[in-house]
């Protein structure tokens, strides 16, 4: 991250609190001073937002990850199924994903 989005993160962001990005991955290379040629992976952030509420997020920070209380609406059925808020990617998809 760089600039204003830098700067949020500095100010708002804590181990441990769930934020959701948008960007990029950017390889490169150099060669370091033993003459070693390094790949480098970096994800460049061009968005961020939190992905959970300050409640849940004051939650999480005394001790670890605390589920959030069941709600009354039935959930989707990706939801049922995958237990942890995130939805099940079918078995062999990978074939379909632009990155690997």
């Amino acid at each position: 991250m760089f600039g204003r989005g830098a700067e949020f993160a500095e100010k708002y962001l804590r181990q441990g609190t769930k934020i959701v990005v948008t960007g990029r991955i950017q390889t490169g290379s150099y060669t370091n001073r033993d003459g070693q040629k390094v790949y480098t992976t970096d994800v460049v952030v061009e968005d961020q937002e939190f992905a959970e509420s300050k409640a849940a997020a004051s939650g999480a920070s005394s001790g670890g990850y605390q589920r959030p209380a069941p709600q009354s609406a039935a959930p989707m059925p990706s939801e049922a199924s995958a237990g942890d808020g995130f939805m099940n990617i079918p078995d062999g998809i990978d074939e379909e994903l632009p990155f690997s």
